[in-house]
């Protein structure tokens, strides 16, 4: 089914998102984790980017055949600019295709030594429109940031700039991670103005480990309530009360974005199927079937 499809259908979509493991020896693993975060009924899971292959990894299509074929999930493909141009782009989509996947979420991708500037596509819209010319069956999914992305002068430019997206085919936009409710309405209501008609998901990830917060949290740019804060120095130190605590933030953020009238709530699990299962059963009420 078109991911698309989904937003017409349910009055809050609930998405799960999950990584490649770096090592191919630790897929069994991971096939494991999403036969147990098939329990929690997702409409969607969603998979990072990894390339596979001679990097020794397991690849985004081999992750998406399995959730396709084995486990009967739909899955949204992430594919890059960064490290790409039209010829590659057209093999992974033609790799997806023929494993039955055809949601991709086009990202430009993080800048690093390993992932050279595209020379074909600047922006994730340009990649966006390449897909809906090339592969037109397809169904286009795009990120958006709440608290507008780190490059943009303004959040009212990035917001702007959602129209690239939505005029390059786009059908749904999944926001980064964030911690601040009153963040995304405001960022929503921007949009809505700006005439960015497409449904939106918001993305929540449960902060449950110190690392987290050293990388995920200083990496993300997403600015830091109050109460969230005093979460973290209440229980950083204290690893079982952190995963507690965190549980219950998250729980506590997604059910006032669902009672808000979001369009969908994405999970950035992390490959934790016991986090995801704590999240899902404090939201499944919400959810209906």
């Amino acid at each position: 089914m078109l991911i698309s499809q989904m937003f017409k259908r349910k009055p809050c979509v609930f998405s799960i998102e999950c990584f490649p493991p770096k090592q191919s020896v630790n897929f069994a693993n991971m096939q494991n984790t999403l036969r147990t975060m098939k329990d929690l009924h997702p409409d969607y899971i969603s998979v990072t980017y990894g390339a596979g292959g001679s990097a020794g990894g397991v690849s985004t299509v081999e992750v998406t055949k399995f959730l396709k074929n084995d486990l009967g999930i739909e899955p949204l493909a992430h594919i890059l600019c960064m490290g790409s141009d039209r010829q590659k782009a057209a093999a992974l989509l033609n790799e997806l295709d023929e494993a039955g996947v055809r949601n991709v979420l086009t990202l430009r991708g993080d800048r690093t030594p390993t992932r050279p500037e595209s020379p074909d596509f600047r922006h994730a819209s340009d990649l966006a429109a390449f897909v809906w010319q090339t592969k037109p069956e397809f169904d286009i999914h795009a990120a958006c940031y709440p608290e507008g992305h780190p490059e943009a002068a303004t959040l009212a430019q990035d917001v702007e700039n959602l129209r690239y997206k939505q005029q390059a085919g786009a059908s749904h936009l999944l926001t980064q991670l964030f911690f601040d409710n009153g963040k995304f309405y405001r960022f929503l209501n921007l949009a809505r103005r700006a005439g960015i008609t497409l449904p939106v998901s918001a993305g929540v990830m449960p902060i449950v480990r110190r690392t987290q917060i050293e990388r995920t949290v200083a990496l993300s740019s997403a600015s830091l309530p109050s109460a969230f804060t005093r979460m973290i120095s209440r229980w950083q130190d204290d690893p079982e009360s952190l995963r507690k605590a965190g549980i219950e933030y998250a729980v506590n953020q997604l059910r006032d974005l669902i009672e808000g009238g979001a369009d969908g709530v994405h999970l950035y699990a992390m490959n934790d199927a016991g986090v995801a299962a704590a999240v899902y059963d404090g939201i499944r009420d919400l959810l209906g079937d």
